[in-house]
């Protein structure tokens, strides 16, 4: 199926050990691109955070990342503020949007009440649907560069939402660790690459843009089978007119499964 092929993933190599694992054991070779860099906004996050919490007093916590969950908890573990951060989000009754994100609060002994069966902003507004919970209160902490799709879904609901911005998105900012992908790209060695994130698309223009010029990227991409993670993605794709295929389940293993039947119906 995708023995031999070179498959790319938009993540770090330290967030891609599933993607790396999954794409090995296909006797296929994995590529790792740390695309974006998250840059906090400062130890002031988990204050206000409490803030938010006491008074604006939600009935429940959204978490749209792990890495939303890492930054806030490593922050407030840094200020000796982890256990009153811990106290006050289990006063609340808590969303993870996917396992990832689940397994992050769940290690620093946070209870996470529910988790949709699609890992998406849709699949979070299923779960309110399901909840009858029109009238009541959610505070998402997330990126500054979210789009504000799950803010009017919820409100459409009925939910009254309360967005915390933790951390901002940049390109990645070290281009050697790009360098075997670039000599692969160029030459049409690289047979599909796993877009993880809106902001991924964004930086990956961003960061090779320095090399091709737009039209030439766009054609070398139209050269391999190009995944994105959820729909979001795909549309942040189809702004810079790159044809893709959506995961039908938006995970690591979703996309990669993505990649085997591409491959499997060429």
């Amino acid at each position: 199926m995708i023995d031999g092929k070179t498959i790319a993933i938009t993540r770090s190599k330290e967030d891609a050990e599933e993607f790396v694992e999954l794409v090995s054991e296909q006797n296929a070779n994995p590529i790792t691109l740390p695309t974006i860099e998250l840059v906090s906004k400062g130890e002031k996050i988990v204050d206000e955070f409490l803030k938010s919490l006491e008074s604006e007093k939600p009935d429940y916590s959204v978490f749209m990342s792990s890495k939303a969950v890492t930054l806030l908890i490593d922050t407030a573990k840094k200020n000796s503020k982890f256990e009153e951060l811990q106290l006050a989000i289990a006063n609340t009754i808590v969303l993870a949007v996917g396992p990832k994100t689940k397994d992050a609060l769940e290690q620093e002994n946070i209870k996470v009440a529910y988790m949709p069966e699609r890992y998406s902003s849709v699949g979070i507004g299923e779960v309110f649907t399901k909840l009858n919970a029109v009238g009541k209160k959610a505070i998402i902490p997330r990126s500054g560069a979210s789009t504000p799709f799950l803010k009017d879904l919820l409100e459409k609901i009925g939910i009254n939402v309360v967005e915390l911005y933790l951390y901002d998105v940049c390109a990645f900012r070290d281009p050697t660790e790009w360098n075997n992908f670039r000599e692969l790209f160029s030459q049409n060695k690289i047979d599909s690459i796993i877009f993880t994130s809106a902001s991924s698309v964004r930086a990956f223009f961003e960061i090779m843009i320095n090399d091709y010029a737009q039209q030439q990227l766009i054609q070398l991409l139209g050269n391999t089978k190009v995944i994105a993670i959820g729909p979001f993605t795909a549309d942040e794709l189809k702004k810079s007119n790159v044809t893709n295929i959506i995961a039908d389940v938006h995970t690591v293993k979703g996309s990669v499964d993505a990649v085997m039947e591409a491959f499997s119906l060429a």
